[in-house]
């Protein structure tokens, strides 16, 4: 029954069209009425204590870090290196979107950010060119997913803080599987293309080419501090995400000179009104995780999948299918803040490592912001891109089939995360 009316009360307030803090909110109330424990001031002290976090000081630093790369120029810089790297080859265009959306998702950690970026940089190139544009627009959405996975990720810093994981490790596990996605990326791009007869443009020459590794190579080396300084333990990942925003300032600021002074203040205000949002989605998504322990709630999941809990394979893949239906429907950040403390339980108790079971949740969150019919990132491109949203679904579908595939892979073979993992971590 409680959790009838935990579901049942979310479920309602979605569907009226209640925003998903206020749902979350609405649906805590409910479940305090239902447990007969209402307190208004045990309410407002787990909004407030929700966003009381250290680690989540990470989330606006890296936000202001993606604003301030796409303004300073940055994220330009990195497509033009791509395009001298792999533009001359058959169906360059589509290489040149995955090699950059992976460069830029080790910039910013934001799917959202990276697919505007792709979207306004390379969409009107492949039309241009002469390249589908519902498939061009998909392989774009599909790859800016690749932004939460590959360190430094948003995703995984809530979900560290959600699930009592380590930020660094789960950071420093998911750089192979980002990688294994865009690898699918790039085979799925070649067997989709292989019929168009498009002439690509003439190879570049040695001296283009390291103009344009010189020109990207200040924003290349952001990459690089954040991992070596984690992996060192120069500093923490919330002091990673501050590196990363003064780090992105002064490139832009002093060194590329793109981002002026006047220009900062929208840059700041656009990077605060996307913290708050999700900031006081985290706010509101605490205090149902705090109820949802006080009513014992990952008990009963863990009854009702008792009979996976002695076949870890066969838990994880009951775990992921949940996740992807869930997926088709809310946005990652919330479904991050409700399946978190109601998953780990179930995970700590099948003996499942928390940090591999951590990067293949966000992996199957992140392609969440693909599927249909909410798919956030198809959203983003359709509206930068000025195209309709079934043709950006339409196109997207045999890449988002190919993330599928390689995290269900990943599933069968967990050492394709593990070992990797445990050999960057040491």
């Amino acid at each position: 029954m409680t959790l009838a009316v935990f579901i049942g009360s979310l479920l309602l307030a979605m569907a009226i069209g209640m925003p998903i803090a206020f749902a979350l909110l609405a649906s805590g109330v409910a479940l305090m009425w239902q447990l007969d424990l209402f307190d208004a001031q045990i309410l407002t002290q787990n909004l407030i204590g929700g966003a009381d976090s250290f680690p989540l000081l990470a989330v606006p630093f890296f936000m202001l870090a993606g604003e301030i790369m796409n303004a300073g120029g940055l994220s330009r810089r990195i497509v033009d290196l791509a395009l001298t790297l792999v533009g001359h080859v058959r169906g360059g265009l589509g290489y040149v979107t995955i090699m950059a959306g992976c460069l830029l998702s080790a910039l910013s950690g934001s799917a959202v950010a990276d697919a505007a970026a792709l979207t306004a940089l390379l969409l009107p190139m492949m039309t241009s060119a002469g390249h589908d544009r519902a498939r061009s627009g998909g392989l774009i959405a599909a790859t800016g997913i690749i932004g939460p996975v590959i360190p430094p990720s948003i995703g995984l810093v809530i979900f560290g803080v959600a699930g009592n994981v380590s930020i660094s490790k789960l950071f420093l596990a998911a750089i192979v599987p980002g990688l294994l996605i865009g690898g699918a990326l790039w085979v799925t791009w070649a067997w989709v293309a292989r019929k168009e007869n498009i002439q690509p443009p003439p190879r570049k020459s040695a001296r283009e080419i390291a103009r344009a590794a010189r020109e990207a190579g200040w924003a290349l080396m952001l990459p690089v501090i954040i991992l070596v300084g984690l992996r060192m333990g120069v500093f923490t990942p919330t002091e990673a995400a501050v590196v990363a925003a003064v780090y992105a300032l002064f490139v832009a600021t002093f060194v590329y000179r793109e981002l002026s002074f006047k220009d900062l203040y929208h840059v700041f205000v656009g990077a605060a009104k996307t913290s708050a949002i999700v900031m006081f989605l985290i706010a509101a998504a605490m205090v149902s995780a705090w109820l949802i322990t006080v009513a014992d709630l990952p008990s009963k999941v863990v009854e009702m999948l008792r009979p996976f809990m002695g076949n870890q394979t066969l838990l994880m893949l009951a775990i992921m299918v949940l996740v992807m239906i869930v997926g088709t429907a809310m946005d990652m950040t919330p479904t991050i803040l409700i399946l978190t403390p109601v998953l780990m339980p179930v995970v700590n108790a099948a003996g499942i490592d928390p940090v591999y079971f951590g990067v293949m949740f966000i992996i199957n969150n992140s392609i969440g912001l693909i599927t249909p019919p909410v798919g956030v990132v198809l959203n983003v491109v359709a509206g930068v891109g000025k195209m309709k949203m079934d043709e950006v679904t339409r196109g997207v579908m045999p890449f988002m089939l190919a993330e599928f595939a390689v995290m269900f892979l990943m599933v069968l073979c967990p050492w394709l995360v593990t070992v990797p993992a445990k050999w960057f971590h040491g």
